[in-house]
């Protein structure tokens, strides 16, 4: 495969990847939107810190937005700095496909009406059909390789500076801090409910995005710098060995990677940027003990 048709094929897939992404983030503005704020419940990490925040702006400052929801401008504002941070210590690829999802995903959460009366009363029935629209949107948004932004973006950056700290504890700590607030200040329902979603949002994008299914990655190339890519872009560790090709003689790198499903692409982006005639090799893989990272945890 020449060069130029291997650029075109990335290109391609990194499109779909692209559009998946940004459907999902529509999705997940319509579930909420429709579904959840109509009831009053409030989403996990950042999302849940913009409610918060909207509500405080609205009853501070006796505030009214009719059928729109500021949630979105809020999360898109919060978003900047942490985005900041995080441009160093992600790919640039997907770095600005993130933005774009970011950026699709908060005007939709504006511009999508919310009922004036719920469209479905029935507070249970109506966590499980949002937590399933908009769980499965954000499955999507991670499915198509970028981030919608958020405590999994922070995450990222928190755990390149502190390894020790993965992304589900710092989305563990943001939905304890969201939910706290929200036990203080409304209805216990509220907090329940809201968790209900919450539980069936994280189910929903787990089954989605597929982030527990782990793959071992083999690669072999002649070409050097390969691992030292890798390692910068994902964060991933890598172990290298030095063969020899038994029919050229040549000497052969070989890397080995434990990743998980939704990081396939971008893996075989940077190999095949860095060396076209790579030969890669992906398994599904069981169980792994030690230093792995679950990544993007809702």
């Amino acid at each position: 495969m020449s060069t130029g048709t291997l650029t075109k094929k990335n290109k391609n897939s990194q499109l779909k990847g692209l559009l998946l992404s940004c459907f999902g983030g529509f999705c997940f503005a319509a579930g909420v939107n429709f579904f959840i704020l109509p009831l009053n419940l409030y989403n996990s990490g950042f999302m849940g810190i913009a409610q918060l925040i909207r509500t405080f702006i609205m009853e501070a400052f006796h505030l009214s937005f009719g059928q729109t929801d500021i949630t979105g401008i809020i999360f898109f504002i919060i978003n900047l700095p942490i985005c900041f941070l995080a441009y160093k210590k992600v790919g640039k690829s997907f770095f600005a496909g993130s933005i774009i999802v970011i950026i699709i995903q908060s005007m939709s959460q504006t511009l999508i009406p919310v009922p004036e009366s719920p469209l479905i009363s029935d507070y249970l029935t109506a966590c499980i059909v949002g937590g399933v629209i908009s769980g499965g949107g954000t499955g999507l948004v991670l499915l198509g390789g970028h981030s919608g932004g958020g405590q999994e973006m922070l995450g990222m950056y928190i755990t390149r500076e502190f390894p020790k700290i993965s992304v589900g504890m710092v989305g563990l700590l943001l939905n304890i801090f969201v939910y706290s607030i929200c036990l203080f200040l409304f209805d216990v329902e509220i907090v329940i409910y809201s968790l209900i979603y919450g539980v069936i949002f994280a189910i929903v994008c787990d089954k989605v995005h597929m982030q527990n299914i782990n793959m071992n990655v083999l690669v072999f190339t002649k070409q050097s710098g390969v691992d030292t890519v890798i390692m910068k872009k994902t964060g991933r560790g890598v172990t290298k060995w030095e063969g020899v090709g038994a029919y050229t003689g040549e000497k052969t790198y070989i890397l080995s990677i434990v990743i998980s499903k939704y990081e396939v692409e971008q893996i075989k982006q940077l190999v095949l940027s860095k060396d076209a005639k790579a030969f890669v090799i992906f398994a599904e893989c069981g169980e792994v003990i030690g230093n792995f990272e679950k990544r993007l945890v809702w």
